[in-house]
């Protein structure tokens, strides 16, 4: 059993999710201290107020803090748009994967690698590709 435990443990894939979380946990805080040292300042310099949280009005005594949702909202709103910002830039940096050249299969009309010389579906014999 102890076996079988340490087996799991340093699988390849249980080390890559925590790595993958390791960076997540990296990446969030980055996200949040672009928020909160980048974009909100614009926003405080735009309606010059840095926070809303002081914001607020009572009802029979129950007092509604709607200045907090409010600066929750606009922290879910600035943190979205840096997100999606990061990602347009990754996007934008990784090359289009140019797709493997292919040709059909006089035999069944499968499509195959051009360099295949034997078709997957009907198993016939292919005449080799030229080399480049």
């Amino acid at each position: 059993m102890l076996k079988e435990f340490r087996d799991f443990a340093v699988k390849g894939n249980l080390v890559e999710v925590a790595v993958a979380f390791i960076l997540g946990l990296a990446f969030a805080a980055l996200i949040a201290a672009t928020v909160d040292n980048l974009l909100t300042p614009i926003i405080a310099a735009i309606f010059g107020k840095p926070s809303f949280a002081d914001l607020h009005f009572t009802i029979n005594g129950a007092v509604f803090t709607y200045g907090v949702w409010l600066n929750a909202v606009i922290t879910f709103v600035l943190t979205a748009f840096a997100l999606f910002l990061v990602i347009k830039a990754y996007n934008r940096s990784k090359e289009p994967a140019s797709p493997a050249p292919v040709k059909d299969c006089p035999y069944c009309l499968t499509s195959i690698p051009d360099a295949a010389t034997r078709c997957p579906a009907c198993t016939s014999e292919l005449a080799a590709a030229p080399a480049a």
